[in-house]
């Protein structure tokens, strides 16, 4: 891509953005190799990646990476077999801990079911190394520091160093606090060529034999170790000539330990680094509130409200930009300060960062394409050489731009032709547009002169565009208008600023009727414009409201449609069913009036009748009319529930008594001495007991299984759901006389296991509960014992 449009375009300012948002040196090095790509395959790797990142940062808050340092160098000596110090190690270990959380955080998301389109795939590359890991982690603190578990020895050896220690304490606390302590210049212990000394006065020095190390800058005090501690000191100094001795023992071991792992280590760095630049770019793209660019392979660019990312997004003005589908040029009118130079710095910016793989700063559903070279030439100072005049400056540009440009490049060019004659430099743009048409490139361009208005309308493939004006209050509102030429405003602004009448009367004299007549109509195409979007925008939100209604309504409909279908199904099936067993009797019923016929000799029924009435059975099976249908009728009549009915309910396999109807699904029945709240799939009406010469009192009794099963299977239900079940089925094992269950909640995450088991504790009915045995599933389930 080219170099000096990345500088025109302030790429790195969009770079140093993300930046910000990096842990890890190996993050850092990826953006400094971040380059926009003209490779569609890559490209699309590299938004997917980033989709997967902006999903895990809204449901996860990113993906869990600490700071990690780089590690290459490390790698780099261990690769030439040189011990690796405390702090290098440390920071392997740091590496190697964080892909096994990281692997986990992935796994976790498996579990939830969250989708991802590649990183789930790409964490597969990730090589735990937990035995190496634990030992690191085991024997070095986050500092390099060597900790006492790293080994028995190393242990053994400080506990030794603080034994000596205390009791150098101890003696020395004789010398500061005692009798003693008025020969000391302080009553302090202090240390000299690594051996515990006090400071005496010059004149007491023989007081306290033993060995002067050391005298102040005057030389009134000498710093002494009392000779009762020399032989503390000497077991000191041994005891930590030991420690070091058994740490470079320990740094030599550990470092062999990773040897054989160098390309796996430095492999789990660098992707390490990667997640980490993917967590950057979707929490860039939060912030700017960015989102997912489609991908055009014939570069149809539709960027819809689209806004620069480096300007303060609640100042900035959003703007749509089309070009590539209906015209490949567009160009800008219009006077300055109204926006030109920012709106063709948003399209070049925005498509070098969507061909980066991040997210743009423009609304859903924008699209971009996949340019092979995007060109600048700005007016901006800095962008012209100091050494060249302005206009000598841009034409260098420009003829290099010509010179590299394809039909698959992109051009933005501000103030075409601007620095030379009017005249001279209008024909010098048009001849310049004209060259880039023949070259098939896009370009959107930006001029102050007037013939190119009629170039925009007279040129195949190209449309005017101009920086909408507000003419009341004489300033810019930086809304780019497509189609619409900028109109001069000049007359307008002097005239409002107080320029006399006469004079403004005389300048509009010495302009020439086209002109005028051109601005004229330019104002009133801008006005019709805006009171066409503005009509178009009142539009839209009626369709996305009628669409939204539309959708609703659809699913309720098909809702409907298959809730009938499946009635209509169940019907048939039980009509079916009902026809088969009667047809299967009556078989049986004709075949033994045959038999008895044959053997009495004679034929009561003829063979004709028997056949008649049996086709007359089989017709039944075709019966569709299941209006008329008497099966379906009595089925439906199971279902015509009012209160006071007696209702079996079919889960529990009582007889209970209707109360109230609590809404169009469920009912409020009353079994014995309790009241449930059942749904109508699960109640079917009782026989009438007004025939029957006893009349029964609905009661609830314990009976055995009433066909239901000791195992309640949770796997695979939500959470809400699941602990509702929980709770219908421990009613229901009640009244079934169950003395105890299973319920099955598998092992996971936990939650389903926690939530069983809390519920359990608060259940005053529950005897006792625990996990199943180890052959029976474990703690992937749990037996209950009921009172």
């Amino acid at each position: 891509m080219n170099q000096k449009t990345l500088k025109i375009m302030e790429y790195d300012r969009i770079k140093q953005a993300l930046r910000g948002y990096l842990v890890s040196a190996a993050g850092q090095h990826e953006l400094n190799q971040l380059q926009p790509t003209a490779d569609v395959k890559q490209l699309q790797i590299w938004l997917d990646e980033t989709r997967d990142g902006a999903d895990i940062y809204r449901l996860e808050s990113g993906i869990p990476l600490p700071k990690l340092d780089d590690i290459r160098p490390h790698l780099h000596r261990l690769a030439m077999e040189a011990a690796l110090n405390g702090l290098e190690l440390a920071q392997i270990s740091r590496v190697l801990w964080t892909t096994s959380s990281v692997v986990k955080f992935f796994r976790d998301l498996e579990d939830k079911e969250i989708d991802l389109r590649r990183l789930n795939r790409v964490v597969k590359e990730l090589v735990t190394l937990p035995d190496v890991t634990r030992r690191l982690r085991t024997s070095l603190e986050g500092d390099g520091h060597i900790t006492d578990e790293a080994s028995p020895a190393l242990k053994q050896i400080r506990q030794h160093i603080t034994q000596t220690e205390a009791a150098i304490r101890t003696t020395m606390d004789q010398y500061t606090r005692g009798k003693d302590a008025k020969y000391l210049s302080e009553t302090i212990v202090t240390i000299r060529d690594d051996r515990y000394v006090i400071p005496v006065r010059a004149e007491y020095k023989q007081r306290f034999g033993g060995i002067v190390h050391d005298q102040s800058a005057s030389g009134q005090t000498l710093f002494i170790e009392p000779q009762a501690v020399v032989g503390l000191n000497n077991r000191l100094r041994q005891n930590q000539m030991d420690e070091r001795h058994e740490e470079q023992r320990i740094l030599a071991e550990l470092t062999a330990l990773l040897s054989p792992y160098q390309d796996e280590i430095l492999r789990n760095a660098e992707l390490l680094g990667h997640f980490d630049f993917i967590n950057a770019k979707s929490r860039y793209a939060h912030q700017l509130k960015a989102s997912e660019p489609k991908l055009s392979l014939d570069n149809q660019v539709n960027l819809r409200q689209a806004r620069h990312p480096l300007i303060d997004q609640k100042k900035v003005v959003a703007n749509d930009i089309t070009i590539g589908r209906d015209y490949k040029a567009i160009i800008v009118t219009g006077p300055n300060t109204g926006g030109k130079t920012i709106t063709l710095k948003t399209l070049a910016l925005v498509q070098l960062m969507g061909q980066s793989g991040l997210f743009i700063p423009a609304n859903e559903n924008s699209v971009i394409g996949v340019f092979d070279d995007i060109f600048a030439d700005i007016g901006d100072e800095q962008s012209i050489e100091q050494s060249l005049s302005t206009f000598s400056g841009h034409m260098e540009n420009i003829v290099a731009i010509l010179q590299q440009a394809d039909e698959r490049s992109l051009i933005v060019v501000d103030e075409l032709g601007a620095g030379t004659d009017p005249q001279e430099g209008a024909a010098l743009a048009i001849a310049i547009l004209d060259e880039i048409g023949t070259l098939g490139s896009y370009v959107m361009a930006s001029t102050h002169y007037p013939e190119l208005k009629a170039y925009g309308y007279n040129r195949p493939d190209t449309i005017n565009a101009s920086m909408e004006f507000n003419g009341e209050t004489l300033r810019p509102t930086y809304h780019l208008l497509i189609g619409i030429p900028g109109r001069s405003n000049a007359l307008d602004i002097a005239s409002r600023l107080g320029m006399p009448a006469q004079v403004i009367d005389a300048a509009r004299g010495l302009t020439d009727q086209d002109s005028q007549d051109l601005n004229a109509m330019i104002s009133d195409l801008t006005e019709q414009k805006r009171h066409a979007d503005r009509d178009a925008a009142e539009l839209q939100t009626q369709l996305e409201e009628a669409n939204a209604l539309h959708d609703q309504l659809q699913k309720q409909f098909e809702q409907y449609q298959h809730q009938k279908d499946q009635l209509m199904l169940d019907a048939k099936r039980d009509a079916n069913r009902l026809v088969d067993e009667s047809r299967k009797r009556a078989n049986q019923i004709i075949a033994d009036i045959r038999k008895k016929q044959l053997a009495a000799g004679q034929s009561v029924v003829k063979e004709d009748e028997l056949i008649s009435a049996q086709g007359a059975l089989n017709a039944l099976q075709q019966d569709t009319k299941l209006k008329k249908n008497r099966v379906l009728r009595r089925e439906k009549a199971k279902l015509d529930f009012h209160k006071g009915d007696s209702v079996l309910v079919k889960s529990y396999g009582q007889i209970g008594v209707l109360m109230q109807q609590l809404d169009d699904n469920h009912w409020e029945v009353q079994l014995g001495i309790l009241k449930m709240k059942i749904a109508n799939n699960d109640l079917e009406k009782a026989k009438d007991t007004a025939k029957s010469k006893k009349q029964p009192r609905a009661t609830v009794r314990r009976s055995g299984s009433s066909g239901m099963s000791p195992t309640l299977d949770l796997r695979g239900h939500r959470y809400e759901e699941a602990m509702a079940e929980v709770d219908r089925y421990i009613d229901s094992a009640l009244l079934a006389g169950y003395p105890s269950v299973t319920i099955i909640h598998g092992k996971g995450t936990g939650a389903l296991r926690k939530g069983v088991t809390d519920y359990l504790k608060r259940n005053n009915r529950i005897k006792s509960f625990g996990f199943s045995p180890a052959n029976a599933g474990g703690d992937g389930s749990t037996v209950v014992r009921f009172k």
